[in-house]
């Protein structure tokens, strides 16, 4: 099942014209000048293991340079918490699956395309530290035995490395630039501070053709990944900004009611444990409170307690639909002030 960051990136940057932002950002000039980026198109199929689809997501572009020679973009988007080592063996044994791929469709041709790899990053541990080239991993007796180990570097989009000036002024989509300030800024603590200087950018994502469209998948990646009170306010006071008061709410309300479906859905895996009714009782406590927590009402201990041990299904329904509209926790649990 694709995690938040995996369907974020890939309905961002799995468009052409957004794709095309991205590599031309990390591209080298060179590069960028040749491409034909009239031709690019997205390939579909994947090379990334199965198990490793929760953090990662790859996007393979086909194109041509101006001469009409092919030429293969594979963009691995990471989403792993720390950095890892072996990113450039990975990357290599990739790429080689690719070219496989390539040969067995095109068994005709004698040489293979252009494939450039490419990785972008946005941890939440810092700067990407790992080789880029496969042979800084092998231990060389001596620096004359390099050109015996093979040979092979992948570019790299550090997200965390760009100041956020920078990150505005690249060229490209709105909602590309947006997307690299929240993967940039998501999971590290600034978010909250950092939305409402966004809010032009914002309304310039809502103003595109299926700009409705793309700020409900900006806002649900928004309030997934960040589940505290203060962004959720924040996305809240910049939705306000962007929309009128009714769609704001209305955007979050429906996040909210997708939040408790998803909820109960693991309240049934969970009840095949603990017995089903216990698992849904229990989903639905939780998305009270985390409904409560996205619109920014204080829970304190007592009354989640009290939430959390209820197992009248229709209390919990009652507060839940309260919730979706509540701006004080007595708006919940009405004999609170009694």
């Amino acid at each position: 099942m694709s995690g938040p960051h995996d369907l974020f990136a890939r309905y961002t940057f799995g468009h052409p014209e957004r794709a095309e932002a991205e590599l031309r950002a990390v591209l080298p000039a060179h590069v960028v000048s040749e491409v034909d980026w009239t031709s690019l198109r997205r390939e579909h199929g994947s090379v990334v293991d199965p198990e490793l689809r929760e953090t990662e997501s790859d996007l393979l572009f086909t194109a041509r340079l101006r001469t009409g020679q092919p030429l293969l973009l594979y963009v691995l988007l990471e989403h792993q918490s720390s950095v890892d080592r072996w990113m450039a063996l990975r990357m290599l044994r990739y790429v080689v699956r690719q070219v496989e791929r390539w040969r067995q469709e095109h068994p005709e041709s004698t040489r293979l395309p252009v494939i450039i790899p490419l990785v972008m990053y946005h941890g939440p541990d810092g700067a990407w530290t790992a080789p880029r080239r496969v042979e800084e991993l092998f231990e060389l007796p001596g620096e004359q035995w390099r050109a015996l180990v093979p040979r092979f570097e992948y570019l790299l989009d550090d997200l965390t490395a760009e100041r956020e000036e920078a990150l505005r002024a690249r060229s490209g989509p709105p909602l590309a630039r947006l997307a690299w300030l929240v993967l940039r800024y998501g999971r590290t603590g600034e978010l909250a501070r950092k939305l409402p200087d966004w809010v032009v950018l914002f309304a310039q994502v809502y103003a595109d053709a299926e700009g409705a469209e793309h700020l409900v998948v900006v806002i649900r990646y928004l309030l997934w990944v960040e589940r505290n009170a203060a962004v959720h306010a924040a996305a809240r006071r910049v939705l306000h900004s962007v929309l009128d008061g009714q769609r704001a709410e209305d955007l979050m309300r429906t996040w909210a009611e997708e939040m408790l479906e998803q909820g109960v859905q693991k309240g049934l895996a969970r009840g095949r444990e603990e017995g089903r009714e216990e698992g849904l009782i229990r989903a639905r406590a939780e998305y009270i409170l985390r409904t409560l927590t996205a619109r920014g009402v204080k829970v304190d201990e007592t009354a989640r307690q009290r939430i959390l041990s209820c197992t009248d299904v229709a209390t919990l329904d009652r507060w839940f639909d309260r919730s979706l509209n509540a701006t004080a926790l007595s708006d919940v649990l009405e004999d609170l002030a009694q």
